[in-house]
């Protein structure tokens, strides 16, 4: 008895693995260019909005750091000042 065994051969279409890739292509193409007007209309409209301030973010920036760093310097000086007493008390 010969025992023969079959190869299995796996049959596939190229042309549906073609088609297949170029849609992908495609997609791709078009999620890009959707992304890209996506990103320019989000940033027009921040620099509409930026025009339209008052007052520019880096001024808004300068002021905001400048009142952060005067509560710091009156936050220090309570504490200082209240060390100052609490230790002229604990000396008398």
């Amino acid at each position: 008895m010969n025992h023969h065994q079959s190869q299995r051969t796996i049959d596939i279409d190229t042309r549906l693995v073609t088609t297949g890739a170029a849609l992908t292509v495609a997609g791709a193409v078009v999620a890009c260019t959707g992304m890209a007007i996506a990103a320019f209309a989000v940033a027009t409209a921040g620099r509409r909005m930026i025009r339209a301030m008052e007052v520019p973010p880096s001024q808004q920036a300068a002021m905001m750091w400048r009142q952060a760093m005067e509560a710091s310097r009156a936050g220090r000086q309570a504490w200082q000042s209240a060390s100052d007493a609490q230790n002229g008390s604990l000396t008398r």
